[in-house]
């Protein structure tokens, strides 16, 4: 998969979110990225940059405070490369990238790691 059609299957994965959740996302950047650099690999706490295929940067909406305003926007990386290295198929790329858009985007909206898990979305 090129970069291009990579990165319009990320644009798509967001697209096909219901409309009221596209509706609250605001003030975040989701870029496309070859691999993790290592601070983020850190603050991930994982050692492999090929098993970390997104992350979330920023402050969830749910710890935002009345004084919030005025920063940069949040950050959420899809990382190409991780996400290419463990799929088989061009369908297992669209479905990785569609699992990984929504699951750093639920930690934009405050659903941390181990609640993803008791809804059952690992």
């Amino acid at each position: 998969m090129t970069n291009q059609e990579f990165e319009r299957a990320v644009a798509q994965a967001i697209e096909e979110l219901p409309r009221a959740i596209r509706r609250q996302i605001a003030n975040v950047a989701i870029v496309v990225e070859e691999w993790p650099d290592d601070d983020t690999l850190d603050a991930a706490g994982v050692d492999d940059p090929a098993d970390l295929l997104g992350f979330y940067y920023g402050i969830p909406l749910t710890e935002r405070t009345f004084d919030y305003g005025l920063v940069l926007p949040d950050k959420i990386s899809i990382f190409r490369q991780p996400i290419l290295l463990t799929c088989a198929d061009d369908a297992d790329v669209l479905a990785a990238i569609r699992h990984t858009v929504r699951h750093e985007l639920a930690h934009y909206f405050g659903i941390d790691d181990d609640r993803l898990e008791e809804l059952g979305a690992y």
